[in-house]
């Protein structure tokens, strides 16, 4: 893969790794990621949280298991937020999910393996088209791995909007009734999931966003007004790290586009 486009607000964040480590709850509020005990991990997540993605992936690498996580979230924020080519994209989630899966595999125990296997398949499940990809058992591969997450770590609030958003996106695609014969998909289910998450982390500005999608969806235009609210309160947060900046610039970019 050609080089990765940099973070453009490289400088506005400057964690070094005892600034890492002493607002790590924070940080990781919403993934429950443990506080790494090797520098040299502890190092790789503070380039993640500096926006250095490429620096931070590659030295996720090249720490082998213990580094999967760090690198295949920065792999998973850079092609959602950075890379605007879609052939490197789908190239870097299809890589990154058979990575997470395997890192599964290994590491059942380990709630963001799973998660970052649905995190990556779902996005490519996106490039490829939502159809092709239920056709092929992406759906349920998504579903069981989000249902792992929170059943490992209920506190993981990014699996719970994830969860939230995948059993409104399968009914918004095969409608209600196939949703849930095929999937179990239920719009209470998808709200029970956000409010859950809400009540974990109330300030994360992707499950902000991610709801106000699942709304639209899941009730249509009645609640127009209560999406566009939901997205405004995500542009009006105050990032801490590169992942967050990312985030809120995009509920930004929605609202004036």
């Amino acid at each position: 893969m050609s080089r990765w486009t940099l973070f453009t607000a490289t400088g506005h964040f400057a964690y070094d790794s005892e600034a890492v480590k002493k607002h790590w709850p924070r940080l990781h509020a919403c993934d429950q990621e443990p506080l790494p005990q090797d520098p040299a991990l502890l190092q790789a997540w503070t380039l993640f949280h500096n926006g250095h993605f490429e620096a931070a992936h590659r030295a996720g690498l090249e720490l082998g298991d213990a580094g999967l996580t760090v690198a295949n979230r920065s792999a998973c924020v850079y092609a959602t937020q950075l890379e605007s080519r879609e052939s490197e994209r789908l190239a870097l989630y299809h890589e990154t999910s058979e990575r997470a899966a395997t890192h599964a595999e290994r590491e059942p125990h380990n709630p963001n393996a799973h998660y970052l296997m649905a995190y990556a398949l779902g996005r490519y499940s996106h490039g490829i088209s939502v159809a092709r990809a239920l056709a092929a058992g992406m759906g349920s591969r998504i579903k069981t791995a989000l249902e792992t997450t929170i059943a490992l770590q209920p506190l993981h609030a990014d699996g719970h909007f994830a969860l939230g958003a995948f059993h409104a996106e399968i009914i918004d695609k095969v409608g209600p009734l196939i949703g849930v014969m095929a999937y179990g998909a239920k719009k209470g289910v998808s709200l029970q999931m956000f409010r859950q998450g809400f009540a974990l982390q109330p300030r994360s500005p992707m499950g902000l966003m991610e709801y106000a999608m699942a709304l639209l969806v899941l009730e249509g235009d009645a609640c127009h007004e209560e999406a566009t609210s939901l997205c405004q309160q995500a542009a009006a947060l105050t990032p801490m790290d590169a992942r967050e900046y990312l985030d809120i610039a995009a509920a930004k970019s929605g609202l004036t586009a």
